[in-house]
């Protein structure tokens, strides 16, 4: 049994400094980002059944670009995995990578909601 805390999906410090140690800025960023995020997950999806590639590598790059503002190591590597998927067009374990991304995020989500 680890008595360590768990990891945190968010840098917070990290994300400071990217705002220039604005808290409120912090915060409207990460309302946006929320409020964004089913939107570009839903794009993501519909590429991933449709079995677009192009498209795939597209949104997952934004959303990589956008959750990198805060740090969160393992949604941007989600993302990153189904960029470089669509980039290659190798898209057989698209719909696994997809899932790992949306948990990352979900819980990216729910740390940010909390600032």
């Amino acid at each position: 049994m680890s008595l360590l805390p768990p990891a945190s999906a968010v840098d917070r410090q990290l994300s400071l400094t990217r705002v220039g140690g604005d808290e409120e800025l912090l915060r409207e960023i990460a309302a946006l980002f929320i409020e964004d995020c089913p939107r570009a997950l839903q794009e993501l999806r519909h590429a991933v059944d449709q079995g677009d590639a192009p498209k795939i590598e597209k949104a997952a790059h934004c959303l990589k670009g956008s959750v990198a503002n805060f740090g969160a190591k393992l949604a941007v590597d989600a993302a990153f995995r189904l960029e470089r998927m669509g980039r290659a067009a190798e898209l057989s374990e698209s719909a696994q990578a997809l899932d790992a991304l949306e948990h990352a995020l979900a819980t990216v989500c729910a740390e940010l909601a909390t600032l």
